[in-house]
């Protein structure tokens, strides 16, 4: 079924009585060629890519939940390709172009906003680091503007620019970023690959995976065994979890991140905002809720929902910085559980077990990079060689120390990436 503005007028015009569902709901065969294991925006999209480009159809996504249960609806759904070193630069560089022919590519609304981020500084030495950034961009072949403070002030008359401890030096505009819909994405990808012979297995538990003299055969599941001649591990914060089943251990420890969203409001934000002295983001949603998010919880957990403490950091981030926001309710919030590796960079690469492909550490930058990392990773599964877009991400570089990759510059613990 293709969707269109047409469609939606004439099932409107005929009570809707004429949609059918977005994705079977199959039982799982005995056996396929590909097993990937997670059912969320990496997996899915990894799916429909190994369908797309690679012509392999034989594959089943397995999912403990419902699809999009986890972190790809746990989020504040910004996209950006804003990084400046070498290896990041290029992979989200082409995850944006990915985003920007998306909607078109699925024939599906994932509400792509490319409504421009803008990251703030605060002193002379984040001015020339941003200036740095920027050019780093401006040289992948994205785009980067560096605005004064009257700038920003031009674009953000509403925020606190003289506050003591925090003054608003200026900030790095990045035009082509902006929001999605983060279930509509996952929606999206599992439409797609489904649509391509895909079987997608909600309520599927893998239990254990199966590896002989070597190599994996398959695994086990809450609904029985699955024989498969590649398995493919992309489970976000649960990733540790399911690569010991293979009796790994990943150089990956699981962070609560905690996102909050407020009533909805008339629209006053245009963009998205970073404010870094404070480690918050914030942007408006089309229901008119404003999203945002801020620190980590700073230690180690599988819950989804986070601590109090984190939750007062982030609210006064965003009173320092736009003092309006204390007149906005506080809807909900929400926790996702993210893959900090060391180095705060992911990992897509082989393991040391034919047949088995991991996919992890995305850290904050799992959203942005969902069409990215799933094209990415259905060429390493299909063709045994890593895309160009992540050469860089190998698994390696953490026993080796060669070829790390810290955006950030603060070291390697995880909980500060």
């Amino acid at each position: 079924m293709r969707y269109s503005g047409l469609r939606v007028l004439a099932e409107g015009l005929r009570g809707n009585k004429g949609w059918g569902p977005a994705w079977r709901d199959p039982e799982p065969k005995a056996s396929y060629d590909i097993v990937i294991i997670g059912g969320g925006g990496h997996g899915l999209s990894t799916a429909y890519y190994l369908a797309k480009q690679h012509g392999l159809t034989n594959i089943a996504v397995l999912e403990k939940g419902y699809l999009g249960g986890g972190n790809v609806g746990r989020n504040t759904t910004i996209v950006r390709a804003n990084y400046g070193l070498p290896g990041n630069s290029e992979f989200y560089s082409h995850s944006l172009k990915l985003w920007e022919g998306l909607e078109q590519d699925l024939n599906y609304n994932v509400m792509h906003s490319q409504r421009g981020i803008i990251n703030l500084f605060h002193s002379d030495g984040a001015r020339d680091a941003a200036a740095r950034r920027g050019n780093a961009m401006i040289n992948q072949g994205d785009d980067a503007i560096l605005l004064d403070r009257n700038g920003v002030r031009d674009l953000l008359p509403y925020l606190d620019f003289d506050n003591i401890r925090f003054p608003i030096y200026g900030g790095l505009y990045h035009p082509r970023g902006g929001t999605a819909r983060h279930d509509a994405v996952a929606w999206g990808y599992a439409r797609g690959a489904d649509s391509r012979g895909v079987d997608l297995i909600q309520n599927c538990e893998v239990t254990g995976i199966d590896i002989e003299n070597g190599q994996v055969t398959g695994v086990q599941t809450s609904r029985g065994p699955i024989r498969a001649k590649k398995v493919a591990m992309v489970v976000a914060g649960r990733s540790g979890q399911v690569a010991a089943l293979a009796g790994m251990r990943l150089p990956i420890e699981s962070h609560v991140l905690q996102a909050f969203v407020t009533e909805g409001l008339k629209p006053v934000l245009d963009n998205v905002i970073t404010f870094g002295a404070g480690h918050f983001y914030i942007s408006q949603s089309d229901k008119g809720g404003l999203v945002f998010g801020g620190d980590l919880d700073l230690y180690a957990s599988y819950a989804a929902r986070g601590n109090l403490p984190t939750a007062e950091h982030v609210v006064e981030a965003a009173i320092t910085l736009m003092p309006m926001v204390g007149k906005a309710r506080m809807l909900r919030s929400w926790g996702g559980i993210m893959d900090m590796s060391p180095d705060g960079s992911p990992i897509i690469d082989k393991t040391h077990i034919d047949g088995l492909y991991l996919n992890c550490g995305w850290c904050y930058g799992g959203f942005k990079a969902v069409p990215g990392s799933g094209f990415a990773y259905a060429h390493l599964i299909a063709q045994d060689r890593p895309h160009e877009s992540a050469a860089r991400y190998r698994l390696d570089r953490f026993r080796t120390g060669a070829g790390l990759m810290d955006e950030e510059a603060t070291g390697s613990q995880h909980n500060l990436h």
